[in-house]
């Protein structure tokens, strides 16, 4: 299935080859050729394979390979040459090891997350119907911005850290009532497995997420295994990690509207004896095909002043990082919401 420029390989049986620049998907079901100067990233999902050949041919073209577990998580990203130039690495590197300015990358981008986690619930406070509920989110959503005066006196990455757990503890209580009359359940995050159909949506939406944003950090010159929030850890996309938390609540957003609108019900998630809830095919495919709607519309870019399709937020994002750290602009100024 090829949504826009993105290629999602979903049948566990497919394996994915290269013939005459095209990528040749045989599945079970048929045999699809895609034209690899039409491709910028492919997603391959559960037990699918792709050929060494076709894995060569990705990267030769800057094609972005992500494979990801049957429950969402990120198995492992693989991309082309590094573009930009080993300065940029070294000032990555060295803001990453200097506490001042990693604190400083840090903080803004914690102080965006909590801006956009607070509109988020206001916006659900808006829409629920019930007055009680609202009332309750329109509360949540005060706390959460009350929190955003703290990070000025965080002089730490481990107070910043502290902070947005303290945010994330009210923000997710506020995503349970936002779901509470749409039949499904929320009371805690749950990950590797996801043990309900909330979860389940979101860990496969934020590794979605997390691998446009590997791709943005990549596309620009920057390591995306060096962040500044998130510290580097062997396997981890640390730098990918910190662009993710910009966007993690506008994609709660879409993801609790799937729910609201009945686009995903209880049918789309199936339940394994262990406990672990994993969304169906079908499901996954009304998920992409959403997925891929909400990539394609436009965000007013505070910064820039203009409308930005959402696809392209993550490589805005991580080239305004690179010219903070290059020393073109004296902070990084992190995406916030226009709501």
């Amino acid at each position: 299935m090829r949504l826009l420029s993105t290629v999602y390989v979903r049948d566990h049986r497919a394996r994915v080859r290269h013939s005459k620049g095209s990528l040749i998907v045989d599945a079970p079901a048929g045999k699809q050729r895609i034209p690899l100067e039409a491709v910028d990233t492919l997603v391959i999902l559960g037990n699918a394979q792709i050929t060494s050949q076709a894995l060569g041919a990705c990267t030769q073209r800057g094609v972005t390979v992500a494979a990801l577990h049957m429950g969402g998580s990120v198995r492992f990203t693989v991309s082309g040459a590094k573009s930009g130039n080993v300065n940029l690495r070294l000032a990555q590197f060295n803001a990453a090891t200097d506490d001042r300015q990693s604190v400083a990358i840090a903080k803004s981008i914690v102080a965006a997350k909590v801006q956009n986690s607070a509109m988020v619930v206001d916006r659900w406070a808006r829409d629920e119907k019930d007055v009680g509920h609202a009332e309750q989110l329109a509360e949540r959503a005060s706390q959460i911005k009350n929190r955003v005066a703290r990070l000025a006196d965080a002089d730490s990455a481990n107070l910043v850290r502290g902070i947005e757990g303290d945010v994330a503890r009210i923000y997710f209580r506020a995503l349970g009532q936002a779901v509470s009359n749409t039949g499904f359940e929320f009371t805690a995050r749950t990950r590797r497995p996801p043990r309900d159909p909330v979860n389940a949506l979101l860990g496969f939406c934020y590794s979605l997420l997390v691998t446009e944003c590997t791709g943005a950090a990549e596309s620009v010159g920057l390591d995306f295994q060096l962040g500044f929030l998130h510290r580097p850890r062997s396997g981890r996309p640390s730098l990918a990690l910190d662009i993710t938390e910009e966007f993690r609540a506008l994609t709660d957003r879409f993801a609790v509207s799937l729910m609201r609108r009945k686009q995903i019900g209880a049918d789309d998630f199936e339940h394994t004896p262990g406990g672990a809830v994993y969304l169906t095919n079908e499901g996954k495919k009304r998920l992409l095909q959403a997925w891929e709607a909400h990539k394609d519309k436009d965000i007013r870019h505070r910064l820039l002043g203009r409308p930005v399709g959402r696809w392209a937020l993550p490589a805005v994002q991580a080239t305004l990082l690179a010219r903070h750290l290059r020393g073109d602009i004296p902070a990084y100024p992190s995406f916030i919401l226009p709501w």
